[in-house]
């Protein structure tokens, strides 16, 4: 039996997270947000029919919309105060009780005015050309404001002379970059200054000591669930370089991000689509057009509707690539995989997996380091045939088409990981489970 599970994406982000991390919790005590910003969203649809309810989420982890559940923001979180006192009134009025459940890390640097100004100015600079496909909401900025050491955090908000002195400070080097280096409009200390101050009230009963509350939760034998944003391949150091997010998504951040150490660890759920997408720009080795309505790519992208929870953006499409695949499992020690979406290849008479690629004549087998040489990769295909029957809301593996159950096992040996779930539907009961992350 599992005690704690960490849930990752493995592709590109946007592969189901939050419906999973919602369906485990009905296991689990505690729900852990370890890494990443506003910038990553997770959607909920919780009951049936006229009682249905769909919860967009940002920062606030999964857990919250299951009574009873303690929900944690590690200290590996970039935190936008505003945004998240925004999100818990949000949820409030669903009623949803937050703030006696929620707790926040003192050590989450803040995300403040200039990091969003700076990250918008610097997508318009770079051109169309060059954009990195960035959200605009500061993330970045942050995280080079935390490496730099220069971050005012979040227990900074409770020492306002301390905080004023920081802030002036930093103005003083960033506002300097946004008006002479990018053309943009300064921020005003004293507007921040006000802002901050009144965000410090509504955050300071919920701020805590993460790791010590993780320690506790865990000693007195409550199941956790570390829950991750965004996908590996979106991770700084491991993705597609500088096509990337600005933290690392993997599984070994739980640690860090949580303050936790790595044997408190001990399941790794990778969550994976049955295809493949992608949003912003970057390479992608088996992107298809989703604007032609006989391609795949076409049924990916409407079916699947693959709309970005944040960015609002059309997801790019493809076909399942199992040697990107292949490099998620190793670098996250993938325990087993859930994928999600299988419905939505329903009536594709023809699937294709990528399962290498040629790159400058030689046949590779794992995804490269890097945009550059990813960006050369020309995919190899292996074809399986698809099914005409219906697969969506089926919770028992035996009740899958044949040509469904053997697609999910190419995938399994391809990928080296066994699949362990598979979400037909948006629904907690829309499920098939093979094996229990937390051995039930």
């Amino acid at each position: 039996m599992y005690k704690n599970v960490v849930v990752i994406g493995t592709q590109w982000g946007d592969e189901g997270k939050g419906k999973i991390v919602d369906w485990l919790t009905d296991h689990a005590q505690g729900v852990v947000r370890f890494q990443g910003g506003h910038n990553a969203g997770h959607t909920l649809v919780i009951g049936q029919g006229s009682s249905q309810r769909e919860y967009k989420l940002n920062l606030v982890p999964s857990g919250i919309v299951r009574e009873g559940v303690k929900c944690f923001i590690g200290n590996g979180v970039v935190l936008d105060a505003g945004h998240l006192i925004e999100e818990i009134s949000g949820l409030e009025k669903e009623g949803i009780e937050v703030r006696s459940r929620l707790k926040v890390s003192p050590g989450c640097p803040l995300i403040l005015d200039h990091h969003v100004r700076l990250d918008k100015a610097r997508e318009i600079k770079r051109g169309a050309d060059k954009k990195i496909g960035t959200t605009g909401k500061g993330i970045g900025p942050t995280y080079e404001d935390k490496v730099a050491r220069r971050a005012l955090r979040v227990y900074d908000l409770f020492y306002p002379d301390r905080f004023s002195d920081k802030l002036e400070e930093v103005l003083d080097y960033h506002n300097f970059v946004l008006t002479n280096y990018l053309g943009s409009q300064p921020v005003d200390i004293k507007e921040q200054l006000a802002k901050s101050m009144s965000q410090a009230e509504i955050l300071r009963p919920m701020v805590a000591d993460i790791s010590a509350a993780i320690y506790e939760a865990n000693k007195s034998g409550d199941n956790l669930l570390f829950e991750g944003a965004q996908g590996t391949l979106l991770d700084v150091d491991h993705g597609t370089y500088p096509f990337v997010t600005s933290s690392n998504c993997v599984a070994g951040q739980a640690s860090a991000g949580a303050g936790v150490g790595p044997n408190v660890l001990h399941y790794i759920l990778g969550i994976t689509k049955a295809y493949t997408t992608r949003v912003g720009g970057g390479p992608f080795p088996s992107e298809l057009d989703i604007e032609s309505a006989d391609c795949p790519g076409f049924q990916m992208s409407t079916k699947g509707r693959e709309i970005g929870t944040v960015t609002k953006r059309k997801r790019r499409c493809g076909w399942f690539d199992a040697a990107a695949l292949r490099r998620s499992a190793r670098i996250n020690g993938l325990t087993g995989l859930c994928i999600t979406k299988l419905d939505v290849l329903d009536g594709i008479k023809e699937l294709e997996i990528c399962t290498g690629y040629d790159l400058d004549g030689v046949v590779v087998d794992m995804l490269p380091v890097g945009a550059d040489d990813v960006a050369r990769c020309k995919p190899i295909y292996e074809r399986l045939p698809g099914w005409s029957e219906n697969t969506f809301g089926i919770n028992k593996w035996e009740d899958l088409p044949k040509n469904a159950r053997s697609y999910l096992k190419r995938l399994e040996e391809l990928c080296e990981v066994p699949v362990d779930i598979v979400s037909t539907g948006p629904e907690r009961d829309e499920t098939i489970v093979l094996r229990h992350p937390f051995g039930k």
